[in-house]
């Protein structure tokens, strides 16, 4: 595949399909990718939500439970996939990103031998995994990616990354943590970023930050764990990561302690300095 004018392109220049949302803005200069599950029936039903005035919600692209690939909105124009978010620094990711739309039920509740989505559609075992979302405490239900449609998101998502020198690929769970549940645990974030930017799984981070506004830091990664004692630390602390993360959360040793205070904070209230 190749981007042309914004446009998506197969190897031999025919275009993928595209279906022109409204529901957008001006131009801009995208600077992350956000990933997205639809919660929806079939592709075909989000694309037809997505396209439609009353939705208010887009995406740039749709990417069907078989690898089809929809685009709705020029990866230059602005689409109203991110709502209310942030992350470090930035507020309102619509303006900062390109939204990518996989076709999946989402989360699902058991019904018997089986799970059953919001719009009543069930699943069995083998297309559901059981597990607790990094920003929840309690497992559930989730609607499994099939192979075609990861290997096409990391295809696009590589393409992406290289045209538009994209910084990071973030779920809509990362940006906005207490409304979003999206991507969910049933998409491999971490090998996907790892993939996408040339890092081994195991690679560590130990780049400096510095925190965006005032921020907790905490004895583990996620709200469950006691704060330390110097929370919270104040807007434009310097922070050098451990190298240990878990999720969207960092290990952290706090620079304007002389490195003697250690732990986590989340990445939506930090910002890469070096």
């Amino acid at each position: 595949m190749k981007i042309i004018d914004h446009l998506l392109y197969h190897d031999d220049d025919t275009p993928y399909p595209y279906r022109s949302s409204p529901n957008r803005s001006g131009t801009f200069d995208p600077k992350f990718l956000i990933m997205h599950y639809t919660a929806g029936s079939s592709a075909q039903a989000s694309i037809n939500w997505l396209i439609n005035p009353r939705a208010k919600a887009s995406a740039h692209i749709v990417i069907g439970r078989d690898g089809s690939v929809t685009q709705l909105i020029p990866f230059n124009v602005v689409a109203w996939h991110a709502g209310a978010s942030t992350w470090q620094g930035y507020n309102g990711l619509n303006k900062y990103s390109i939204g990518i739309e996989l076709d999946n039920a989402g989360t699902l509740v058991r019904a018997g031998s089986q799970w059953r989505s919001w719009f009543g559609s069930t699943y069995s075992d083998e297309e559901v995994i059981e597990a607790i979302h990094k920003n929840e405490t309690v497992a559930r239900g989730w609607h499994l990616y099939t192979a075609e449609q990861l290997y096409i998101a990391l295809d696009l998502a590589s393409l992406l990354v290289e045209q538009y020198h994209l910084q990071d690929v973030l779920g809509h769970d990362d940006i906005a943590p207490r409304a979003k549940t999206d991507p969910g645990p049933a998409f491999p974030m971490d090998t996907f970023r790892a993939r996408l930017f040339g890092r081994q799984e195991n690679e560590q981070d130990t780049r400096n930050y510095v925190t965006t506004t005032m921020v907790n830091i905490r004895r583990g990664p996620s709200a469950e764990y006691a704060l330390l004692p110097q929370a919270p630390l104040s807007t434009g602390t310097r922070l050098e990561a451990t190298g240990n993360e878990s999720g969207a959360w960092k290990e952290m040793n706090v620079l304007d302690a002389g490195g003697n205070v250690q732990g986590w904070v989340h990445g939506r209230y930090i910002k890469l300095v070096s």
